[in-house]
């Protein structure tokens, strides 16, 4: 039976479950440090499947497209940063200080990778342009994200270990094994290729083991009597408002610089995105354990949002007329 469209995706679920669990029984003492290692394992690992998935055939294949690759990290990682900062008088006092902060953070990560080629796909984009963006903003934000975190985050949390050194530690932790796989992708690509289902399991379940080991740390610390309901209800439309306003800059750039509606479709949905699997290990590596979980409130539902809009958005795409010159695949023979 096929999931009703009004509910989350399962992925989505499981991180609700997941927050969830972690608030009634969070890890405490010995097993919250076991829970902390096994994280720093699982981070490698998903970056390593990462580094090991990512075809260089597909990255020659769109790189030669500049335009769109600059306009698309322009949108991530420039335009992004400075809403996050322009709306301060506005964004700020719907939420708490330390949800505020967790808005600057998602502002400046790179974009995601998997959603963002399947909408793509989906809306009849330019998925060669997608794969290449997207895996370039993800490459690249292991190197930019912490210095923009650095500058404009961290500073303001107090507890946090020290900034400039934790780009060392990212480096380390997301782009070693990250290499790793890219040199022995040769060597396991096509088994990895072969074995989807089971990588994702391993994928999305290093996300859940690092959301329930940050949560457990914040909720032992009171993380759910500091923020309060309306401290999440302004925070829901916080993230509706940087959406929308991404969307509409993102699409309407697309067309002022002239782009076909294919690669237009690719801007929209790798220049409006956030990474939950890049986002997460870096909140864990830059912020001190117990506020890991604030910080990451606003990722969470901004993930949950912008999966919802895009498909809608990719739906609408995909409804528009084929080319005059490219037959219709879904028209019958003869007709």
């Amino acid at each position: 039976m096929s999931q009703p469209r009004f509910l989350p995706d399962n992925f989505t679920l499981a991180l609700l479950a997941t927050v969830a669990l972690a608030s009634a029984w969070p890890a405490r003492g010995a097993l919250s440090h076991a829970f902390e290692a096994l994280t720093n394992v699982a981070i490698g690992l998903l970056f390593f499947l990462h580094g090991a998935k990512l075809s260089r055939a597909a990255i020659v294949a769109g790189a030669s497209h500049w335009r769109l690759h600059l306009l698309v990290l322009s949108s991530t990682f420039v335009m992004f940063p400075l809403l996050g900062l322009a709306l301060r008088p506005l964004l700020a006092p719907l939420v708490t200080p330390q949800l505020y902060l967790g808005v600057l953070f998602l502002c400046m990560l790179p974009t995601t990778m998997q959603s963002a080629i399947a909408f793509t796909s989906i809306a009849r984009g330019n998925v060669a342009a997608a794969v290449c963006s997207a895996s370039g903003s993800t490459l690249i934000g292991i190197f930019i994200s912490p210095v923009l975190l650095t500058l404009f985050v961290v500073p303001h949390h107090a507890g946090s270990p020290g900034a400039w050194s934790s780009i060392g530690h990212i480096a380390l932790l997301l782009m070693a094994p990250f290499v790793a796989g890219q040199l022995l992708r040769s060597r396991i690509g096509s088994w990895l290729e072969g074995h989807g289902g089971a990588l994702k399991v391993v994928d999305q379940g290093s996300i859940l083991l690092v959301v329930y080991t940050a949560f457990s740390a914040a909720v032992v610390q009171g993380l759910w009597a500091q923020v309060p309901l309306s401290g999440l209800a302004g925070l829901l439309v916080v993230c509706a408002v940087l959406l929308g306003l991404m969307l509409i800059f993102t699409s309407r750039s697309a067309r002022r610089l002239g782009f076909a509606t294919e690669d237009e479709i690719t801007i929209v949905f790798c220049g409006s995105k956030k990474s939950l699997a890049s986002g997460i290990p870096m909140a864990n590596v830059l912020f001190a354990t117990h506020a890991v979980g604030a910080i990451l409130l606003p990722l969470m539902l901004f993930h949950q949002i912008q999966l919802m809009a895009c498909a809608v958005i990719a739906r609408r795409y995909a409804q528009r007329p084929y080319p005059v010159s490219t037959p219709d695949p879904l028209a019958a023979p003869g007709r």
